[in-house]
């Protein structure tokens, strides 16, 4: 019938498809005749590969998981057991007397958090929240985000005891350079340092003082205001701590917020160990895990925060903190390294006061993230930096501040 219908086609309209029909099997052919000889460029398959494709399982959410920690832990920078100091012959050991260690049980507290999310919600100065970033597909080789200083938030834990003192210090100096991004957080109301801070003077409600309870409390509450913030990075210092705000922001672009991310210093030279006296069994049960100390800052990915979400938000940070009765940054390890399995990640630029501060040079200080101070039996443990007499600066933030950022108004000229 084909052919019935084109010879009765005019004589033009035939030679018209004939030469049609050779171009397009003239082009066919010399396809067929250019695979042969060279292939597909870029693309190397054996018959191998192709069936071992064809029979290999589809990878279950677990093995997944598995594989991006695996793939965490080879791209890390610097592990514990390197970055760290060389393991002791014995570990810290601790012992605890627990009746229960079943974490399934842990009941919100009742603390207020609601109302703290609703007012940081109503003062927030970051618009649209950002996307969720644990969404975000992980391929072989990811390329972390370019990190900019809005895309951090910074927590501070204080006390009314320390408003006139330690803030006042950071106030004046640090914080002039991340105003938006850092808040305080407290333990009572201050209407003085809430319009120096303009609205960043968080109270927590929680207990004034020094001890586990208070910590842990505060901590939590930092945790859940960060994470209703939508920011990419959670960092936590202390209110001796002073901030390199710059190398911050750099240390922070070198890695993704959509990865696992524990980053900070720990204060001993081997793992916490703990050993919980379970009254339901005969044996003891051991735990080992670092934890980056408070005192020296650390710094948390949006993915891992969102991982600790289900377990440690909502003040459920707390519960978990009553149950091994250790302070906030022990917890913190505690959730992280035990109970997620994630790692820390040293980095030997975050400072405590609990390390000799005039060991850090001077010509290092722009590489640093994070300084401290202690005075302890009568002598004060300062980095040696010029500058200021030490009756005007005895904590040596106003001289650290002039020698990164001589511009302030307050600097000796140089």
């Amino acid at each position: 019938m084909m052919s019935l219908t084109v010879l009765s086609l005019p004589q033009k309209f035939k030679r018209l498809l004939q030469a049609m029909m050779l171009a397009v099997a003239v082009v066919y052919m010399t396809l067929l005749l250019y695979q042969s000889a060279y292939g597909y460029p870029g693309i190397q398959i054996s018959h191998s590969q192709v069936d071992g494709l064809a029979n290999e399982p589809a990878l279950n959410p677990t093995s997944q998981d598995q594989l991006l920690q695996e793939y965490v832990q080879s791209s890390t920078p610097t592990q514990p057991g390197a970055g760290a100091p060389a393991a002791s012959p014995t570990t810290v050991i601790i012992r605890k007397d627990i009746r229960s260690f079943n974490f399934s049980d842990i009941e919100v507290s009742e603390r207020p958090a609601g109302t703290l999310l609703t007012e940081l919600a109503r003062r927030s100065r970051n618009g649209e929240l950002l996307r969720d970033l644990s969404q975000r597909a992980v391929t072989a080789t990811p390329q972390p985000p370019v990190t900019e200083l809005d895309d951090i938030f910074i927590s501070v834990k204080t006390t009314k005891n320390y408003h006139d003192t330690r803030l006042a210090l950071i106030i004046k100096t640090w914080f002039q350079l991340a105003r938006d991004q850092t808040w305080f957080f407290t333990d009572t109301d201050d209407r003085y340092y809430q319009e120096k801070t303009k609205g960043h003077l968080i109270n927590t409600k929680c207990s004034q003082g020094h001890f586990r309870k208070a910590l842990c409390c505060k901590m939590s509450a930092e945790l859940d205001v960060f994470l209703e913030s939508g920011k990419k990075w959670f960092c936590h210092f202390d209110d001796d701590n002073y901030v390199n705000v710059p190398r911050l922001v750099k240390l922070l672009d070198e890695y993704s917020p959509s990865v696992d991310w524990y980053l900070g210093k720990p204060s001993i030279s081997s793992p916490l160990e703990i050993h919980l006296d379970s009254k339901n069994t005969t044996t003891n049960k051991k735990i080992t895990f670092w934890f980056a100390t408070g005192g020296a800052g650390f710094c948390l990915s949006r993915a891992l925060t969102l991982k600790m979400l289900p377990i440690a938000g909502g003040g459920k940070f707390i519960s978990i903190g009553d149950k091994i009765r250790f302070p906030d940054d022990v917890t913190m390890g505690f959730i992280i390294e035990h109970l997620l399995k994630v790692p820390l990640t040293v980095v030997d630029n975050f400072h405590s006061h609990l390390e000799p501060m005039e060991f850090i040079r001077q010509d290092t200080f722009q590489d640093q993230v994070s300084f401290s101070y202690a005075h302890m039996k009568n002598q004060w443990n300062v980095i040696k930096v010029d500058g200021f007499d030490l009756k005007t600066d005895p904590k040596r933030f106003y001289s650290l501040h002039c020698q990164l950022f001589p511009y302030f108004s307050f600097c000796p000229p140089r």
